[in-house]
């Protein structure tokens, strides 16, 4: 009896000691650098393969333990692929509940307004955690998803736009697609009464224009009241910023009067009129609200003062004394867009 005794104290001991080793192993804290670790789960990997992975990389100690925890708490099967950061004084707990929670690392890349389409790609084609997938402003899958358009140009919101590592390029662009869609469609909806525009399109393609010419904000619907009052007038936009884009890369930073007379140039507002055959950047909310709500009154020109404003005028009279004034006799310091401060 006494034997069954010391026998059963000390199974209760190791017991005892094997669960408070448990409990220590458990509960010890995860050699995770300081500034923490970028993990990434990928797609098809198991728990048994992060817990070898963590192992491997002197991270975690004790990968059975883990696995067997998991797979007793059901947490083995619900672990979600994607790239995490590991922050510092993790326990086997705290790292499963990351690995659970889908609170993945995010990047993001932004697209400002005024750029065109091939300035667009091009960003993306220079985030190194995307996977690429286009071929250009002509990939056919790109084409496919803004017909009836002939031209993409325009028809992508810029914005800022976050995503996770393994995105790719294409289902960034069609987020910035169907965004330009909901905005258009807002504003198209409220827009001002007596547009000379038959569709929302045409409005755009008038906020490309409004984009690149705006050097201030305050102006936006000053511009878009000349350009409006030009259409309804049957003259011609005459803007320097079509005749560029229709350029491409012909141009070489300076627009001469060749350029301006060239009647093949489909983009040449100075040769034909009404609006150009599309988009010619991607124009932002404010852009658009100022084509649908442009700016009452009588001025129909505008010319840069080079301090990154413009001067309006009403006549032509007034309009060769202002370029006379601020064009033909440039200061010094002159300056298309706003000075940087």
């Amino acid at each position: 009896m006494q034997r069954i005794v010391i026998f059963l104290l000390i199974s209760a001991t190791l017991l005892g000691l094997g669960l408070s080793e448990l409990n220590h192993r458990w509960k010890s804290v995860l050699t995770v650098p300081a500034g923490g670790l970028r993990f990434t789960v990928h797609s098809g990997d198991t728990l048994r393969t992060v817990a070898q992975e963590l192992n491997d990389q002197g991270v975690l100690h004790h990968p059975r333990l883990l696995r067997l925890y998991g797979r007793w708490s059901g947490q083995d099967a619900t672990i979600k692929r994607g790239e995490y950061l590991l922050p510092q004084y993790l326990d086997m707990a705290s790292l499963l509940a990351v690995l659970n929670s889908g609170n993945v690392i995010q990047y993001q890349l932004t697209f400002p307004e005024g750029i065109t389409l091939q300035d667009a790609l091009k960003t993306l084609s220079q985030e190194t955690s995307i996977t690429h997938t286009l071929d250009g402003s002509n990939d056919a899958g790109l084409l496919e998803m803004v017909a009836p358009h002939l031209s993409p140009e325009g028809l992508f919101f810029p914005d800022t736009y976050h995503y996770e590592l393994g995105s790719n390029d294409w289902e960034i662009l069609q987020r910035s697609f169907r965004r330009m869609q909901v905005v258009l469609s807002q504003e198209w909806a409220a827009k001002a009464e007596g547009l000379p525009y038959k569709s929302a399109y045409e409005a755009l393609i008038m906020a490309s224009i409004i984009e690149k010419e705006t050097g201030q904000a305050a102006e936006r619907q000053q511009i878009a009241g000349v350009f409006v009052r030009r259409l309804q007038k049957h003259m011609r936009l005459q803007t320097d910023p079509s005749v560029i884009y229709g350029l491409g890369d012909k141009f070489d930073g300076n627009l001469r009067r060749a350029d301006l007379q060239d009647e093949t140039n489909s983009y040449n507002t100075y040769r034909h009129h009404g609006l150009p055959p599309s988009p010619i950047a991607l124009p932002g909310r404010e852009a658009i609200h100022a084509a649908l709500h442009p700016d009452q009154g009588d001025t129909i020109y505008f010319v840069a003062r080079g301090d990154g404003w413009h001067e309006f005028s009403s006549t032509l009279k007034q309009h060769q004394k202002a370029v006379y004034k601020y064009q033909l006799k440039r200061r010094a310091n002159y300056r298309s867009s706003p000075e940087k401060k």
